[in-house]
């Protein structure tokens, strides 16, 4: 794999967008805590680490894609304004690596919560979230990449950043897993890091595959007694892209 990991540099006031979808046409959450529950989705272009198997290499492999094609710069006040029409409470805002635009994320999330939604953030684990972030309403749903997952623990790991996000008591920590190997390495990471609580999903991308890993890692997630999930968007829908 080749690719070079995207940072943002945005104009105050606008976030690159990837994609944002639950709108015009309703979805769920499909993972972690809040699996199941009507979610609103915004999803932030750029990442700061180049996953091999990362479903969403559109945020930052410009060796495959051209930034210009598959994002747009959008206003915090068009952002809310496109939330604004439904009723669904929770607004999930997701990435590539959303924390890399927190200049920008700040106005955003303080509009939404003023207008009565909760927000999730869905991140890597190695930005540091800027105090104002910390507030009631927000939670992240922090997703630390293991080596099995294409990436560098050197990168992919940042020990003052999941300490910090364990401290908030805004987080809980949900690992991508597909062997026993895995349970083992989260359980080192959790233990040395102080991080609670764990959610633990299986990797695939197909019903099929979801089912399979999930039928090896059951046993070793409940031993531990840490939560399991599931990918509920690739079992509802038949194309879950934008679902």
């Amino acid at each position: 794999m080749t690719g070079t990991a995207a940072t943002a540099r945005e104009p105050l006031g606008q976030l690159i967008v990837a994609e944002r979808f639950g709108v015009e046409v309703p979805t769920f959450q499909g993972e972690g805590p809040s699996c199941g529950h009507p979610a609103i989705f915004i999803r932030l272009s750029r990442c700061n680490l180049t996953c091999e198997s990362c479903d969403t290499k559109e945020t930052w492999d410009w060796s495959r894609f051209k930034p210009q094609e598959v994002s747009t710069r959008e206003s915090v006040q068009d952002l809310v304004a496109w939330v604004r029409p439904s009723p669904v409470e929770l607004v999930v805002i997701t990435g590539g690596e959303p924390l890399l635009q927190q200049r920008n994320l700040v106005p955003l999330v303080r509009r939404l919560l003023d207008e009565g939604r909760r927000v999730e953030f869905e991140t890597n684990g190695t930005v540091m979230p800027a105090p104002a972030l910390l507030v009631d309403g927000v939670r992240f749903n922090v997703s630390p990449k293991l080596a099995s997952f294409g990436m560098d623990e050197a990168k992919s790991i940042v020990p003052s950043v999941l300490r910090a996000f364990a401290a908030s008591g805004r987080s809980v920590f949900k690992f991508v897993a597909s062997s026993v190997a895995d349970i083992d390495r989260i359980a080192e990471l959790v233990d040395r890091h102080g991080l609670a609580p764990v959610w633990v999903m299986p990797e695939g991308t197909t019903v099929e595959a979801i089912t399979s890993t999930t039928r090896v890692l059951a046993d070793a997630v409940a031993s531990r007694h840490w939560h399991l999930t599931t990918r509920l968007h690739v079992a509802a829908f038949a194309d879950p892209k934008g679902r």
